[in-house]
């Protein structure tokens, strides 16, 4: 499966879209109304098929007959979306995870909408119909594979996009032959290579912190619900995006050029969520999880490998040239520390990068064999 996104043209038609977004809101509030209800009455959940079939009926009565606008599909997209979010909040309620049940959303908030087989229709060039209206988008390259489905998606900035999620008859891709290297994520730098290639990230949100102060500054002083408030959110909102797309864009340069020079990739199953709760905004900065996703897409294109080693391993705390274990380095604050057995004094990250190294190309190697 691959997934094109292309941003739609702006347009006043696109004020349809915006209404079909809106309404799907609407349902998907009603939805969750439903649910709660139901399980206040019952003590248990409510099946998707009888929520369908409900959905159904409401369509017929006048008040509720603005729902055709959605269409049928899209409305079980909606229900599915919320079957699949229930079932995990009671998994993680049976695995003694903390976290909340499904719940309402501000209109104004809510993103899209799904569409299937029926709905849409590409048409020659760039345009394509939704709904028995025509939209041009942004086509940057072409769609291959068959689409199943299209999603209509709105950001914060009121930008409409089209993702389209299509089957590909991609042949399995053999893994060739090159060099490997191991990384180890790090706090001072990015990336500590094992071959002494250390990759610095420029720290974006870091860069823009006093513009960014400056338009919540703007935005905090304007009147609730004045439309010049309506502007600075606008405001904020386009600079927090732009932000976002220098990070990705050095994300995706800097996989591109590492998956073409190596063919084995060696990096630690790291716990992002437990590294922003201590770490806060730089591991947000940085975007590890982002960059790992995209390392491993261009990856395949490459017919590199990226393989992860278990996150318990100490890579940080033995030495990479006897194995001894040296317990006292598990303190961050230690940033270069001697080994009590060979005598040799270690950089902390350049000795897990070696260790992750070595025991990635030891794993993968062990299990192609």
């Amino acid at each position: 499966m691959k997934t094109y996104c292309f941003k739609l043209y702006k347009a006043k038609r696109n004020r349809k879209l915006n209404k079909v977004i809106n309404i799907s809101g609407i349902i998907y509030n009603h939805c969750i109304a439903l649910h709660k209800r139901y399980y206040r009455l019952f003590k248990k959940s409510l099946n998707i098929y009888k929520l369908q079939k409900h959905l159904t009926k409401l369509k017929k009565i006048d008040r509720f007959s603005y729902f055709k606008e959605v269409g049928s599909q899209a409305i079980q997209d909606i229900t599915q979306r919320i079957d699949r979010a229930y079932k995990l909040f009671f998994r993680n309620l049976k695995h003694k995870i903390r976290t909340a049940p499904p719940s309402f959303k501000k209109i104004r908030k809510y993103k899209s909408f799904t569409l299937k087989q029926a709905g849409w229709k590409l048409l020659k060039g760039n345009v394509i119909e939704i709904n028995k209206q025509k939209y041009r988008y942004f086509k940057s390259r072409d769609i291959e594979g068959t689409v199943k489905t299209i999603t209509i998606k709105r950001d914060t900035l009121g930008d409409i996009y089209l993702y389209f999620v299509c089957k590909t008859n991609e042949n399995e891709v053999l893994v060739r032959t090159g060099n490997s290297v191991g990384y180890d994520f790090g706090l001072k730098q990015f990336l500590t290579a094992s071959d002494n290639e250390n990759i610095q990230a420029p720290l974006f949100f870091k860069q823009n912190t006093n513009t960014i102060k400056k338009a919540n500054r703007i935005l905090s002083r304007k009147k609730k619900g004045s439309n010049h408030r309506r502007l600075a959110k606008i405001a904020f909102a386009r600079l927090h995006k732009k932000i976002a797309n220098q990070r990705k864009d050095f994300h995706f340069k800097l996989a591109r050029k590492i998956c073409a020079k190596y063919a084995l990739i060696c990096i630690e199953d790291l716990n992002i969520k437990g590294m922003q709760k201590r770490w806060g905004r730089k591991i947000s900065d940085y975007g590890f999880a982002e960059f790992i996703k995209i390392l491993e897409y261009e990856a395949r294109k490459f017919s590199s490998v990226v393989q992860k080693i278990d996150r318990y391993y100490p890579s940080s705390q033995i030495c990479h040239v006897c194995g001894t274990k040296n317990p006292e380095t598990k303190n961050l604050a230690v940033r270069k520390w001697v080994c009590a057995k060979c005598k040799i004094s270690h950089d902390r990250d350049r000795n897990a990068a070696i260790n992750i190294w070595k025991v990635g190309t030891s794993t993968f190697f062990g299990e192609i064999q």
